[in-house]
């Protein structure tokens, strides 16, 4: 009865090797599948990027800053330049509709939502959306960019 129990537990621990060798191969084998699935579908053709990325051409600059105020009694005083592509043409586009759309964006912001660099990327964000969907026309991007060329809050 004990060479049993010894018979036993002998093979026990090569079973148990046996098992753990073979969970940290399928772990293994998974997590390589799922990178390089993850590599393929994030990676992109190269030669479809090229071709979407418009075409830098000129800039419009805003020539006089606008003050819009904001929540609490404060202000921001904002100037800007449009980045045009280059199928938007060489004239420069008509900033009054660029102007209406920076006061309805930033109008009632919090200061605190423009002090900090991520919630200035996030504002601006919505702000290019909106200029590009105004300067498209026949899906033709005019406008592919804005530049702050003034940006002070108070």
């Amino acid at each position: 009865m004990a060479d049993e129990k010894d018979a036993a537990a002998a093979e026990a621990p090569k079973k148990s090797k046996k098992m753990l060798m073979i969970i940290i191969g399928i772990v293994v084998v998974v997590l390589a599948g799922g990178g390089a699935g993850a590599f393929f579908m994030l990676r992109g053709d190269s030669a479809e990027a090229e071709a979407e990325a418009p075409v830098k051409g000129i800039v419009t600059a805003i020539d006089n800053t606008i003050t819009v105020n904001l929540a609490d009694g404060h202000y921001l005083k904002l100037g800007f330049a449009l980045q045009q592509t280059e199928a938007g043409g060489e004239e420069a586009v008509d900033i009054n509709e660029a102007l209406n759309i920076a006061i309805e964006t930033y109008t009632g912001l919090e200061v605190a939502e423009l002090e900090t660099e991520k919630g200035r990327d996030a504002i601006k964000e919505e702000f290019l959306a909106a200029l590009i969907k105004a300067y498209t026309e026949d899906d033709v991007k005019m406008v592919m960019d804005v530049y702050f060329t003034s940006f002070v809050t108070q």
